[in-house]
């Protein structure tokens, strides 16, 4: 797998792309570093990986179990140290689930999808961050 980011101006703000797919990313810094508010920042990437990762699974084993699924969103939330750099110290994700579902079967598949199949979870947990989640079925 490859990306690649090129400039756009002569502060931080870059595109990315990737060799998988034709969608660009705007990519920018913080303001005390020259960016201009041109695109999401790189730890706002990592929650937002985070948070699709676990809700491709959880959206498909969910399907699997044949629960009826309405809407599904998610809000991921993270928590940095304060000494430089300021990495993730913990995450906690929220699926918002809309529809029939059993409550029992959308908490074990949420299991699953966070804690075994999701590639960024083990990424992250394996550096220490400590990540939880929690479902709201309406």
């Amino acid at each position: 797998m490859q990306v690649h980011l090129n400039r756009k101006n002569q502060a931080v703000h870059f595109e990315a792309s990737s060799e998988l797919s034709t969608v660009k990313v705007n990519i920018d810094g913080s303001e005390s570093i020259g960016g201009e508010g041109k695109g999401v920042r790189p730890m706002e990437l990592i929650l937002m990986a985070l948070g699709s990762c676990s809700v491709f699974d959880l959206t498909t084993i969910l399907q699997k179990q044949r629960q009826e699924i309405e809407d599904i969103e998610v809000i991921v939330e993270g928590k940095r140290r304060d000494a430089v750099p300021n990495i993730f110290t913990a995450i906690h994700i929220t699926f918002l689930l809309k529809g029939k579902i059993d409550e029992v079967k959308a908490y074990k598949a949420a299991e699953l999808a966070v804690k075994k199949y999701c590639s960024v979870h083990d990424m992250l947990a394996a550096g220490g961050v400590d990540i939880t989640y929690s479902i709201k079925i309406n």
